[in-house]
């Protein structure tokens, strides 16, 4: 299972991608991850002429690696997209996210914006874009973009935007008004445990720590390892409800899975809140 706290970003498909190169790309080749010279090329398919597939199959391709965590080969594939048809949106809205993972948060505002002006109603662009202003302090000016996402009857995963909207709205301190999206995530996308893990720190703002142990059961009954995030949510509830035996197993999960996390780090300085 995949991190709670990473984001939840809307990706492309690429279920058959690799069938679009004649060749393997250049950093395949570097790693040895292209055909040998002497083994020869049988059926190989002809690269696409047209430059709008081309950088849809280089798109596609970066967010396998963006997935991986490949950063810098993602963007490559992204810049090549990019170089094949500069008004290829969904490129410059993948590269925003790899450039803000890697910190490089001017870039990424600039290929953003360049997304939005280019097609201004796609979902999987509004979402993004929507998610980055909230990581970057502006929740406020989040919520039209997820909005413009999930209202657009072409979008395939709408409780995505649904969830990331809640999730803003309850960072931002609007916790109603974030519980009533999540719970909209929940009803296109029941058991979801990300959805159960929102709920869980809603309650627990609201000190309503009986409900943060119920919502966070539900996530452990989704989850067979949960991630740092989920144990120090776990902890701190069991913490406020007086069950020191709970609160102990939970501290030693935490230190022997995630030594290094900032969860932890929190936990040996009495950051509990």
């Amino acid at each position: 299972m995949k991190n709670f706290s990473r984001p939840l970003f809307s990706f492309f498909c690429a279920l058959a991608i690799l069938a679009v190169f004649s060749v393997p790309p250049a950093h395949a080749q570097r790693s040895g991850l292209g055909q040998q010279e002497s083994t020869p090329e049988v059926f190989a398919p002809l690269e696409p002429k047209d430059p709008l597939t081309r950088a849809r199959a280089h798109t596609e391709l970066a967010a396998l690696y963006f997935q991986d965590g490949e950063l810098i080969i993602a963007l490559e594939e992204l810049t090549l997209a990019i170089a094949i048809n500069s008004e290829y949106a969904p490129a410059y809205s993948m590269r925003a996210l790899a450039l803000f993972t890697l910190k490089e948060f001017p870039s990424a505002e600039k290929d953003f914006q360049r997304s939005i002006e280019l097609d201004p109603r796609d979902p999987d662009i509004n979402n993004n874009y929507g998610w980055y202003l909230c990581q970057t302090g502006k929740e406020k000016d989040a919520l039209p973009y997820f909005q413009n996402a999930f209202n657009n009857v072409l979008y395939k995963t709408p409780e995505i935007a649904y969830l990331n909207a809640g999730m803003c709205l309850a960072k931002h301190g609007e916790l109603d008004s974030g519980e009533e999206f999540i719970n909209r995530s929940l009803v296109l996308s029941p058991e979801n445990p990300r959805a159960f893990f929102q709920l869980a720190l809603i309650s627990y703002k609201r000190e309503n720590f009986d409900a943060a142990r119920d919502y966070l059961t539900r996530v452990q009954r989704q989850v067979n390892t949960p991630e740092a995030d989920v144990l120090w949510l776990a902890l701190r509830v069991e913490r406020r409800l007086g069950n020191s035996i709970g609160e102990s197993s939970l501290a030693t999960q935490l230190k022997r899975r995630f030594p290094d996390s900032p969860e932890y780090r929190d936990f040996l300085k009495g950051n509990f809140e």
